[in-house]
């Protein structure tokens, strides 16, 4: 049976944003004659992405165990979160919180069991994470109108920038997981698919030393009522979108902000799709969310009760896949300099 919890602070309406999702809606396992609809339609395979050995490994080679969800420290940064010090900030209007249990599905483009936001709410969500600079960006932006978003990474990018993904939890967002390497999992066997699953919560389990919440969102939107099924079997909440800001294809701030503002208006409300991927979506979402304040938009914070729980064979074979922390060099600085000749001071 699905549950679905929803905790409302008192105030006015709610905005969910979420950003990330692909641009794809084929939401089933269909046929397509399209050649563009058999590409990557959002930000490319991700090997094309690998960056080297990660430049903000601070971990030993050994990657850290998954740990049970600290949720003191959760807590501490909803509640301080709640706290804004930035006055006319947007901020949060209420937070919610999902019960994944049997696999509940979000955002009406896929999904129209659970419409739990009002009108003028959204819910802010970006895929693709984490990315050097453009991350960092993303959550400066966030953090200067006090609001919360949703971030679905890559499985493979959160083991190239553990540091960054940590940056994300710190704030107070909420993390899910947009599968191992971003591959359309309609395409793939049964198993396959599980495993691009499977992997990508491990990596980010591994990643964060402990696990993120138990919500996905499929690459491209493209599933099949198998795989569906499959996350209702492990309690894992799927998540769609309602709003696509089509940021992966734009590449210009204004017309980045012009998309969402104009889509959200006609829409009412919704979960937004953006990408932390992408150096537009950094640039833009200062003004995005301007807009939004001006336009009397309310922002609600998607939590989960309970954290995904992975599974250790996957844990494991993705700890020994995380590339190895740079080799420490550093030296006492006596042993390295010493002075020679003349005065030392």
């Amino acid at each position: 049976m699905r549950r679905v919890t929803v905790l409302a602070a008192a105030g006015g309406g709610v905005l969910a944003i979420v950003i990330g999702a692909t641009a794809s809606h084929v939401f089933f396992n269909k046929a397509s004659n399209s050649a563009a609809a058999e590409a990557e339609l959002t930000t490319g395979t991700v090997a094309a992405r690998w960056p080297g050995p990660r430049a903000d490994a601070t971990e030993s080679a050994a990657a850290p165990s998954v740990q049970p969800p600290d949720t003191q420290r959760a807590a501490e940064a909803l509640k301080a979160g709640a706290s804004c010090s930035h006055p006319g900030a947007l901020g949060v209007s209420r937070t919610v919180q999902i019960d994944a249990a049997g696999g509940p599905g979000f955002g009406m483009s896929q999904y129209r069991e659970y419409d739990f936001l009002q009108p003028g709410e959204v819910v802010l969500s970006f895929d693709d994470g984490p990315w050097p600079v453009n991350t960092h960006a993303v959550l400066a932006a966030l953090e200067a109108e006090c609001v919360k978003a949703v971030f679905f990474p890559i499985g493979q990018h959160a083991s190239w920038h553990p540091a960054i993904l940590k940056d994300v939890v710190a704030q107070g967002h909420t993390i899910g997981s947009h599968t191992w390497s971003h591959v359309n999992l309609a395409k793939k066997s049964p198993q396959e698919a599980k495993d691009e699953i499977e992997k990508g919560f491990s990596a980010i389990a591994v990643a964060l030393g402990r696990p993120p919440s138990p919500f996905f969102r499929f690459p491209q939107l493209r599933q099949t009522p198998e795989l569906k099924i499959y996350l209702g079997e492990r309690n894992i909440a799927a998540f769609s979108i309602d709003v696509d800001s089509k940021d992966f294809a734009i590449h210009q701030p204004d017309a980045v902000v012009s998309s969402v503002m104009t889509k959200l208006k006609k829409a009412g409300k919704g979960i937004i799709l953006m990408h932390d991927f992408q150096h537009s979506t950094a640039l833009a979402l200062p003004q995005v969310l301007q807009q939004l304040k001006a336009g009397g938009y309310k922002v609600v914070h998607v939590t989960a009760k309970d954290a995904v729980v992975t599974l250790p064979q996957y844990d494991s074979a993705v700890a020994a896949l995380m590339p190895p922390a740079p080799a420490a060099t550093a030296r006492a600085a006596a042993g390295v300099v010493r002075t020679v000749s003349g005065a030392s001071n």
